[in-house]
């Protein structure tokens, strides 16, 4: 029987599948130990707080584990599944970095990883914090382990008698104020109650990780069976978590994207201070439009509805008060015009509330924003919405009017200036030419950042795209 070599097993680590994200969740794997992969083959799905997304392999051969199971949420960096490349491939040397972490020990990052999540709009946060290099001997998992005895019962564990005593805790560098970790892991060892200065990182940089916290844990646990303490006193029973009627009550965990949304519009709303202004409007023509569009040999095939002509209308609106597609640059204490157009479009899928964006829908005719948001509606159903299409939007519309609301005081999207709500389009009386009349009647709200739109711009805008509703035509004259 041949043993597979270290040498021949891959690692492959999570990686930054959204662009300064920390973490993702496995939802599925598509492989299991003894399945043969090829270079390129899809072999997981992951939810990051953006956005789920099909990870694949980088070489080729036989699964030898998966580290993680379903459900399961692993830090970016973190080895994920182990691959054997021995057959027909050249083994790679073991103590060979992967480039990527060549390149992570040959620049010192920002304390606590330094990615930090960030939001739609943001970017990724920076930092001018750099790690000193760690010093001092490594310190064995024995000696760690007889740190956290001490630490957590209140002496230290018999030891050998040939045994020198070491020192319990690797020394901090100069300088250092607290050991280096990623936030989540700070959370862990919290939960745990480890003490992160008397864990022996293994990760780079001097990095703690997961499994450091958790072998502390699992030293701490197995020292006392070792050394035959003196009798503990029977440890008071763990107060039992909160009970509650399940037939009653049913509690979702908090994260992924609905997670992020969340935090998303809290600092939206504390944040920027916004006003909302409303406008009801006849769109008796804008719908007959829409029916004479769907006949249209040139829309042959594409999805018409309401909403291209709402979001053409407030492309030309924008054009006519391109200040009002902005953002605001706290740093610099700037108002940055955006030149272009990244229209998002909220969409409610499964996984949450997310905003992809149709890049450039400024210079787009009609039927290629029809094209566009054909799909990016079809793609946000499927789950399937990347990372980047949610990224850069500069303007917004939700249409809550789908599901028979009359209208809303929508929150900004982080990093944008307006946001236009769209309410269901319904017969009402409407005085027409003098005559009361059944007339096709919505509501619109838009919400803007008073910091850089005042009421005169926000009025205008909203003004405009009324006015486009109500007489189609200006669609020509305007755009």
């Amino acid at each position: 029987m041949t043993t597979m070599t270290e040498a021949s097993v891959r690692e492959f680590k999570m990686p930054d599948v959204g662009e300064g994200l920390t973490e993702a969740e496995i939802l599925k794997w598509y492989v299991q130990p003894g399945d043969t992969v090829t270079d390129g083959q899809v072999v997981c799905e992951v939810e990051t707080a953006k956005a789920a997304v099909e990870l694949p392999i980088p070489y080729d051969g036989v699964v030898r584990e998966l580290h993680f199971p379903e459900g399961t949420t692993v830090d970016v960096g973190t080895s994920i599944i182990a691959v054997d490349v021995s057959g027909g491939a050249a083994p790679a040397p073991a103590a060979q970095p992967e480039p990527e972490a060549a390149e992570a020990a040959a620049e010192p990052k920002p304390e606590g990883s330094g990615r930090q999540p960030v939001l739609v709009g943001y970017g990724v946060a920076t930092s001018s914090t750099r790690r000193r290099p760690r010093k001092g001997p490594e310190v064995p998992l024995q000696q760690a382990s007889s740190a956290i005895q001490t630490e957590l019962n209140g002496h230290a564990p018999a030891a050998p008698a040939a045994t020198v005593a070491a020192p319990a805790t690797v020394p901090a560098p100069a300088g250092a104020d607290r050991p280096l970790a990623k936030p989540p892991v700070r959370k862990l060892a919290k939960d745990l109650g480890v003490d992160l200065t008397t864990v022996v990182p293994t990760g780079p940089d001097g990095i703690i990780t997961r499994e450091d916290v958790h072998a502390a844990v699992a030293a701490a646990t197995a020292a006392p069976q070792a050394t035959e303490p003196a009798p503990a006193p029977t440890p008071a029973p763990v107060a039992a978590p909160a009970s509650y009627d399940t037939a009653r009550e049913t509690r979702v965990p908090v994260k992924g994207v609905r997670k992020a949304t969340a935090a998303a519009m809290v600092g939206s709303a504390f944040t920027a201070p916004h006003v909302t202004e409303f406008v009801t409007v006849d769109v008796t023509r804008t719908m007959k439009l829409v029916e004479e569009l769907k006949q249209d040999k040139e829309f042959a095939g594409l999805r018409v509805n309401p909403l291209l002509l709402i979001a053409k209308a407030l492309l030309v609106a924008i054009k006519r008060n391109p200040e009002i597609n902005a953002s605001w640059d706290e740093a610099a204490q700037e108002i940055v015009v955006k030149h272009y157009v990244n229209l998002g479009i909220a969409a409610a899928t499964p996984r949450g509330l997310i905003v992809p964006n149709i890049k450039d829908a400024h210079a787009k005719t009609l039927p290629q924003l029809a094209e566009s948001l054909g799909e990016l509606v079809a793609t946000a159903r499927e789950g399937r919405t990347s990372p980047a299409a949610m990224q850069g939007g500069t303007v917004t519309i939700t249409n809550v009017g789908v599901f028979g609301v009359d209208t809303g005081t929508p929150i900004l999207n982080p990093g944008e200036s307006a946001i236009l709500a769209v309410g269901a389009i319904k017969l009402q009386p409407w005085v027409h030419k003098g005559k009361v009349k059944p007339r096709q009647v919505t509501t619109l709200a838009l919400s803007f950042d008073h910091r850089l739109v005042d009421g005169e711009l926000g009025s205008k805008v909203l003004a405009d795209v009324a006015a486009v509703l109500e007489q189609p035509k200006r669609l020509i004259t305007w755009a």
